[in-house]
């Protein structure tokens, strides 16, 4: 987004699928359909000039299932599998109910992971097209110095691990833990920040970096601080995260796979060191990620009393609050 001490202009974008897996075309009005890997040239037209701030949003369907990847990707990277990391075919010790019964992978399971891993590649590489074909459209109309590029995902993947074909309704980290990238004026190259952010985070920022006002009862905070490099005097130290399920629902396009992993109802919240989970059944789930980063130990019957009543509180703060102040725990 470009940046100006001054609200957005209304700029309405409508996604349409593509062939081939790739980007969803963006369409603002007054403004011509794109073939592939263009969508950055309607910044230039629409957007070239230093005086009219912008933004612009870029929704891709790549890599989502099928994976289907652009005809010049589709023999990239041949015999790239799947990682098998420790987590890969593997239960964590005592598992929730709806885990529990998962038996090991079949060879055909592997096989099709491997391969939907190895599409799944292919078809990201038009998400990096995209994402240079926006950089040198902003460069070409001389205002990439002043423009904020954010970098996001409403979700991760597991492919395989905990013995789960693909899928996206847990609270382990291959599910939850999503990547954050942004550059722009004043944010500090190179930077790792550790403090937890959250999807409701982005609208406050967007609107900070606009020069907009956030309505005090918005749950989320401007990421702005940590992105200028700054320590805000109050922050977050868990992250909720919120499942409804199991979704049995055959309309719902999002409605688990055989053996994806379809959990019952939970809450949960992850901090930078661990991860702890309450279910609708009654079973909970506490991973110390310091010392087990895979989540593969469930210790959280072995919790003492007064940790297990303080992440129970915290966890039903976070889910009951509302607003920046009450929702900082």
């Amino acid at each position: 987004m470009g940046r100006r001490r001054q609200r957005l202009p209304g700029v309405q974008l409508r996604p349409q699928r593509k062939r081939h897996g790739q980007a969803l075309r963006q369409e603002t009005r007054g403004l011509p359909r794109r073939r592939h890997g263009e969508q950055g040239r309607p910044i230039r037209h629409r957007f070239g000039s230093r005086a009219h701030p912008f933004v612009l949003e870029l929704a891709t369907f790549a890599p989502h299932s099928p994976y289907t990847p652009a005809p010049r990707d589709a023999t990239a990277f041949p015999g790239l599998t799947a990682p098998r990391g420790p987590a890969f075919d593997s239960l964590p010790s005592s598992p929730p109910s709806w885990l529990a019964s998962r038996t090991p992978l079949t060879d055909k399971e592997k096989q099709k992971i491997d391969k939907d891993f190895r599409k799944r590649a292919q078809a990201v590489q038009s998400v990096d097209k995209m994402i240079g074909t926006v950089q040198a459209a902003l460069d070409k109309a001389g205002v990439r110095g002043n423009t904020d590029l954010v970098f996001t995902s409403d979700n991760g993947y597991h492919m395989g691990e905990y013995r789960l074909t693909p899928g996206k309704q847990t609270a382990f980290d291959t599910d939850v833990h999503v990547p954050l990238v942004v550059t722009g004026p004043g944010v500090k190259a190179g930077a790792t920040v550790n403090q937890p952010a959250e999807n409701i985070d982005l609208r406050p920022t967007f609107e900070a970096l606009a020069g907009a006002s956030t309505p005090a009862q918005v749950d989320g905070e401007s990421l702005l601080p940590l992105l200028n490099g700054t320590t805000p005097p109050a922050w977050r130290s868990v992250g909720l995260v919120e499942h409804h399920g199991p979704d049995f629902d055959k309309t719902d396009p999002d409605k688990p796979t055989k053996n994806s992993g379809n959990p019952t109802t939970y809450e949960a919240i992850r901090s930078a060191d661990y991860t702890y989970v309450e279910y609708a059944d009654g079973a909970k789930e506490y991973y110390d990620r310091r010392t087990d980063p895979q989540e593969l130990h469930n210790t959280a019957a072995q919790l003492p009393a007064d940790k297990a009543q303080q992440l129970h509180d915290t966890l039903r703060a976070m889910t009951l609050c509302h607003g920046t102040q009450a929702c900082r725990h």
